[in-house]
């Protein structure tokens, strides 16, 4: 079974920082692409940053500059640092990866979340 296991979520301070992490186990051939993603109270969840196996990354027009997103050398944990962070990034944050089960199928998975309070 695959599992994703989120960590580093907690309260801050508006302009504070913090690390997610995002352990990914189980069996499959590859991951395709590792993402975090977050949803706030009443509100669409939304892609805030995703990175390819070939190193590419995407942020969010709103995260840009702020965080950043990376993965271990094995490619089996994702990381979200994230700086500067505003009241307007309080959500949950979930991780996502898109996995390669063999015939040129694909699949998604996500973690449970983790939530992100920003506030004074």
């Amino acid at each position: 079974q695959v599992q994703l296991v989120e960590s580093g979520g907690g309260s801050v301070q508006p302009g504070g920082s913090l690390r997610l992490a995002c352990l990914v186990s189980g069996r499959f051939f590859s991951i395709n692409a590792m993402g975090w993603y977050r949803q706030a109270p009443g509100k669409e969840r939304e892609l805030v940053a995703t990175i390819t196996t070939g190193g590419s990354t995407n942020y969010a027009d709103s995260v840009k500059g702020r965080f950043t997103i990376s993965r271990d050398n094995a490619e089996n944990t994702v990381y979200l640092q994230m700086n500067s962070l505003k009241p307007e990034d309080t959500a949950v944050y979930y991780c996502k990866i898109r996995i390669n089960i063999g015939w040129g199928r694909d699949a998604d998975y996500w973690g449970q979340g983790t939530q992100v309070t920003v506030s004074s």
